[in-house]
């Protein structure tokens, strides 16, 4: 999650731990203003036949923004699953820090030299890939971002995880079907500046104006800063403030997994409902203990596959980028490009007693 997903020894998009920092790579703890991706027009090259077949012997390589990353490990098992299937060659390069831009930008460069026909990379910083990606464009190599984006004209096409709007109107609605519709309401953030989680609470806060929810009382916004002790902290303030206290929603993987930490050994455990944005090995043991009911997060595993999907029709000249071009990903379907390249997977996958176990990151 660069979900605040981006590093997470506890820091910045981040996690908490090292699946915290698989995630934290990844979407959920919180960009800060400035770090996004630019709105510029993606690199569309070339023209596309929708009706082209599938070419043969390809090499689409996979670059984390760390490898050995449980989040990541997952991701890029997904995209050589699919790129197996279309009997194409997957490899997976990186380093082993997500911090270190120069190392991704060193990988692009030698698998230019490499000559792979599509690069899907998980950028680390939106723009300094940038010279190096459109290197290697300029060489015939598509150029796939999935999970984390850089600025637009650096690559074809983002795979994103979720839509921003879905990812903050779902929360909600989880939460109002734990708590019967009714009660106070509270957001445990990561940083006050991270602006994805500022805009999936914008989101919140229009879901929470229909009639739907007019029982529904948002009383406070909390921010742990992606800190776990901060996080942990921030949740026991808010159950003092309010007692009568219904719900929490943490969009970020480092304040769910706090907040669930004080629940379950509080008065509180299943009485105050908690959801949010979390990781499956992080949450599994408070959702068997009855803590949390339910909590969302994209599939990594399905992202890693649409950005192979992705990145071999776009080599194989079915799509070249442009919006409203469609291409067949397998077993996940259609997808149809959006504005600035973007192709969404789809609405988060709800993570509960009956699945999570099928869930391994």
């Amino acid at each position: 999650m660069s979900v605040s997903l981006t590093s997470v020894a506890r820091a910045g998009l981040t996690l908490a731990v090292t699946s915290v920092l698989a995630l934290g790579l990844g979407a959920c703890g919180g960009t800060t203003k400035g770090s996004g991706a630019s709105s510029s027009a993606p690199a569309v090259k070339g023209s596309a036949d929708p009706n082209a077949p599938t070419k043969n012997g390809l090499t689409i390589a996979f670059l984390p923004k760390a490898v050995n990353n449980p989040y990541f490990t997952v991701a890029d098992g997904g995209g050589k699953k699919a790129l197996e299937a279309l009997g194409e060659t997957y490899k997976e390069v990186g380093t082993s820090s997500g911090t270190d831009t120069a190392g991704q930008v060193s990988y692009v460069n030698s698998l230019t030299q490499q000559k792979v026909h599509g690069i899907a990379v998980s950028a680390q910083d939106p723009g300094a890939l940038c010279t190096a990606l459109k290197q290697a464009m300029e060489n015939g190599i598509k150029v796939v971002t999935y999970d984390s984006d850089t600025n637009a004209a650096c690559r074809q096409l983002f795979i994103s995880q979720a839509s921003a709007e879905a990812l903050g109107r779902t929360q909600v609605q989880l939460l109002a079907k734990q708590i019967g519709g009714k009660g106070k309401i509270a957001v445990l953030s990561a940083a006050q500046t991270a602006t994805n989680q500022n805009t999936w609470i914008d989101f919140m806060k229009d879901e929470l104006k229909k009639p739907d929810y007019k029982d529904i009382q948002l009383v406070k916004v909390a921010y742990g800063n992606d800190d776990a002790q901060t996080s942990f902290q921030q949740t026991q303030g808010l159950i003092q403030q309010y007692p009568d206290l219904a719900g929490i929603i943490s969009p970020t993987t480092v304040g769910i997994k706090a907040a669930a930490q004080y629940l379950s050994g509080s008065e509180y455990k299943g009485k105050v409902k908690l959801t949010g944005l979390g990781i499956p090995n992080d949450m599994r043991a408070y959702v068997k203990d009855g803590t949390v009911q339910g909590f969302e997060l994209w599939d990594p595993s399905k992202l890693g596959a649409l950005a192979a999907y992705a990145a071999t029709a776009l080599a194989s000249g079915q799509i070249s980028g442009a919006e409203g071009q469609t291409f067949k990903a397998g077993d996940l379907g259609s997808f149809t490009v959006g504005a600035n390249g973007v192709v969404l997977l789809g609405d988060p996958t709800v993570f509960d007693a009956a699945n999570i176990d099928q869930f391994d990151f």
